[in-house]
């Protein structure tokens, strides 16, 4: 896995500190909150993007696929964010209830998992191949 600069290492911290940040925030229905989410998610996501594996274990290939559909759920979890805190898409309030109030959450749990093992898998894998 290719390191990152120090520059790189500081927008990842600050992105995952943000993302926490928003999260907790946006619970307590502060009304920027998701915009902290989602500036913390840009920069997370975009550095972990940048981190490339260039050798040929497939395993390790196949989990940074699996850690791309994590990043891609922590935005979604920023979109919904928004949609959470007023009907921006222009659908119905009872359509809008059912389905999108609060799916934010559900998205994050889902991605924070995901994330959480991909990155224990790569550790392991990584450690054994050197």
């Amino acid at each position: 896995m290719n390191k990152l600069n120090t520059w790189q290492n500081a927008i990842f911290l600050i992105g995952s500190v943000l993302m926490v940040v928003g999260a907790g925030l946006n619970v307590l229905l502060w009304p920027y909150a998701p915009y902290l989410y989602a500036v913390g998610a840009i920069g997370f996501t975009s550095m972990q993007m940048l981190q490339r594996y260039d050798g040929n274990n497939t395993t390790i290939r196949r989990l940074r696929r699996i850690m791309l559909l994590s990043d891609f759920l922590f935005l979604a979890s920023a979109v919904l964010m928004f949609a959470n805190q007023s009907n921006s898409f222009g659908i119905s309030q009872i359509t809008y209830m059912q389905y999108i109030k609060g799916k934010w959450v559900g998205t994050l749990m889902l991605a924070a998992i995901i994330q959480l093992f991909v990155t224990h898998r790569i550790d392991h894998e990584l450690k054994k191949e050197n």
